[in-house]
């Protein structure tokens, strides 16, 4: 053995992504319906509970909808993808808690 080694670097070497920015925001949420996504820790149902609660009181006729992960996983990663990419494309706006 020569006493060396090769030292490689975790990182990909990948071509430049361009920017998107970010969703356009909502004038008023009355009338919408609002997306609760909860991580699956323990904190993060609760935190939603009393945001929906604020909402509701805030904002007229909305509606709510739950998508809670159970893996501990990307969405992408595991079987729900198809159900979160069209639950998704049926809400307004979504709030997400990360329960830690």
């Amino acid at each position: 053995m020569s006493g060396q080694f090769e030292v490689l670097s975790p990182w990909a070497e990948v071509g430049p992504i361009s920017l998107a920015g970010i969703s356009p925001r909502l004038a008023d949420l009355t009338g919408k319906k609002i997306g609760l996504f909860a991580n699956g820790k323990r904190a993060a149902a609760p935190m939603l509970a009393a945001v929906e609660q604020e909402l509701k009181q805030r904002f007229d006729n909305l509606t709510f909808t739950r998508f809670v992960r159970t893996a501990n996983l990307e969405v992408a990663e595991t079987g729900d993808r198809a159900r979160f990419e069209q639950w998704i494309r049926d809400v307004d706006a979504i709030v997400l808690a990360v329960g830690d």
